[in-house]
């Protein structure tokens, strides 16, 4: 009797939970396969952009609405897929986990860790694709984003919120600028994401050490898309990488983020639209890859201080060909950034690094993303560099030059110089600003071409040493002292450095006419 009422009991129990909610999937069948590219047909309510599971658990993206079936990018293997299997709307659209666990991991498109460090926990997600903010959302960039790169701070200075392209040939610097500035955060309470789109894994290897070496993967994470990977990971590597660094922008956090590059994303894409048979336009790009591209970009900004007063810094890099920024993909991210550092070949095989083009390189920020230091030091440097290049191509003919044409000439040889770095060695807002203010008040003329890194080491050295003070409130305020001591302080080192030479050249006579060669 007891084992009767305990069933009853618990049939009532069950029926009491029941619920006669009916769960209806949209399924339909895969009719074409082809190069990581999908055609299925029964998905008649299906939407752009909407996220599709097919038989084996691969996911996939719709990016074609057609008549009679949609087409699907495979974000994943799609070896096992065949011809009738079926595909599942998920009603999602594409999103990827987000949070600070991220930080110093490595990851692909899809948020999965691929550095052999174990799960990565994030109960948050975020979609890839997201409206940009709007004119009312935005405020306009005045904070300095400092890269420690003297040519870069003085020439084409980058300021927070705002996206600067870095263009130029294969093996002209491009990426070790970027790394560079990443390096730099160090302390500025910057997160950082370098995005790695068909990079060598090697390379991507080589960079995350060296990210580690210098303690900034403490702030950065990685996502990579290597050469190997379907092309549709490769098309949505940036924009994963965008929705990531979004997390923190809207948090109210500073974020740089670099994209390395967005050639090969371009190239991705254009591969997608062909097989899915979209018109080709030209060089065969689909029609929209300029909208491709600056939905991307345009999701980087300075936010108001109404939603947090976060930023989001962009950092495209383009490759080009033989130097040629007039080309269709350079044109076309150059016109949606705010101004780009073109690395010229030529310099760079010349022994000039980084190779920063004055003439070609812009900010559209300009001096609102300088300090107030760099901004009183600086604001002829682009158009001495300019006029330099011209004299000198002139002076090749063996002309007779007047006075000043030689003072323009000797000036511009030594600017050169000065703004020559190694890699891996950024300076400091006070460094950069010491140098700058001995170039641009006639000190470093005295001083021979070929000992100018000699001086710049000694300046730096000796100013930390005997005039703290001085570099400590350069750092603190952004701006040259109000007295004379920085003047006075210069003056005093760089007679000092010139005495020390003098006397070694009348030691060694040869290291004299090296000297005046040199000059």
């Amino acid at each position: 009797m007891a084992t009767t009422e305990a069933l009853a009991e618990y049939i009532k129990k069950q029926l009491s939970q029941y619920q006669d909610e009916i769960k209806v999937d949209e399924i339909g069948a895969v009719t074409y396969l082809g190069d990581g590219i999908v055609r299925a047909s029964g998905l008649n309510n299906a939407m752009y952009g909407e996220l599709v599971q097919f038989a084996n658990g691969v996911y996939g993206l719709i990016q074609n609405l057609e008549r009679d079936d949609v087409g699907i990018i495979v974000l994943g293997d799609y070896d096992e897929i065949s011809e009738g299997d079926t595909v599942k709307r998920t009603g999602r659209i594409m999103e990827v986990p987000v949070g600070d666990d991220m930080i110093g991991r490595v990851v692909d498109p899809l948020g999965r860790p691929i550095d052999g460090l174990g799960e990565i926990k994030s109960n948050e997600t975020r979609p890839i694709e997201y409206k940009a903010p709007g004119v009312m959302q935005r405020k306009s960039v005045d904070e300095p984003l400092q890269t420690g790169i003297k040519a870069i701070d003085s020439i084409v200075p980058i300021g927070r919120g705002q996206r600067e392209l870095i263009i130029g040939d294969r093996k002209t610097g491009k990426t070790s600028l970027a790394i560079d500035t990443i390096l730099n955060q160090k302390g500025q309470d910057m997160i950082c994401i370098y995005v790695a789109i068909g990079q060598k894994q090697s390379t991507v290897r080589s960079q995350v050490e060296t990210l580690r070496k210098y303690g900034a993967l403490d702030y950065t994470f990685v996502v990579e898309a290597g050469p190997s990977v379907p092309a549709p990971l490769l098309y949505i590597a940036p924009y994963a990488g965008s929705a990531m660094g979004e997390y923190f922008m809207y948090k109210g956090k500073d974020v740089l983020i670099v994209f390395d590059d967005l050639s090969k994303q371009a190239v991705a894409y254009r591969e997608i639209s062909l097989l899915l048979r979209r018109p080709p336009g030209r060089e065969a790009y689909p029609g929209d890859i300029f909208y491709t591209h600056s939905r991307l970009l345009e999701r980087s900004a300075k936010l108001s201080d109404d939603l947090g007063g976060g930023s989001m810094t962009a950092l495209p890099i383009i490759e080009t060909q033989a130097g040629d920024i007039s080309a269709y993909i350079p044109t076309n991210v150059i016109s949606i950034t705010d101004g780009q550092i073109f690395l010229m070949s030529d310099l760079f095989f010349a022994g000039t690094r980084p190779a920063v083009d004055a003439g070609a390189s812009v900010s559209r920020v300009g001096g609102a993303a300088q300090t107030k230091a760099m901004k009183k030091l600086s604001g002829t440097l682009r158009i001495d560099l300019a006029s330099y290049r011209e004299l000198e191509s002139f002076s090749q003919f063996g002309t007779d030059l007047d006075a000043a044409t030689q003072s323009k000439l000797n000036r511009g040889r030594r600017t050169v110089e000065v703004l020559k770095q190694k890699l891996h060695q950024m300076l400091s807002v006070s460094d950069e600003t010491v140098i700058f203010y001995a170039l641009t008040k006639g000190y470093v003329d005295n001083v021979p071409i070929n000992n100018i890194t000699g001086y710049e080491e000694f300046l730096i050295k000796t100013m930390h040493a005997q005039y703290s003070e001085i570099m400590d409130e350069i750092q603190n305020s952004k701006d040259l002292p109000k007295d004379d001591s920085l003047n006075q302080a210069v003056k005093e080192i760089t007679d000092t450095y010139i005495a020390s030479l003098n006397a070694k050249n009348k030691e060694n006579p040869a290291s004299q006419i090296a000297n005046k060669i040199s000059n």
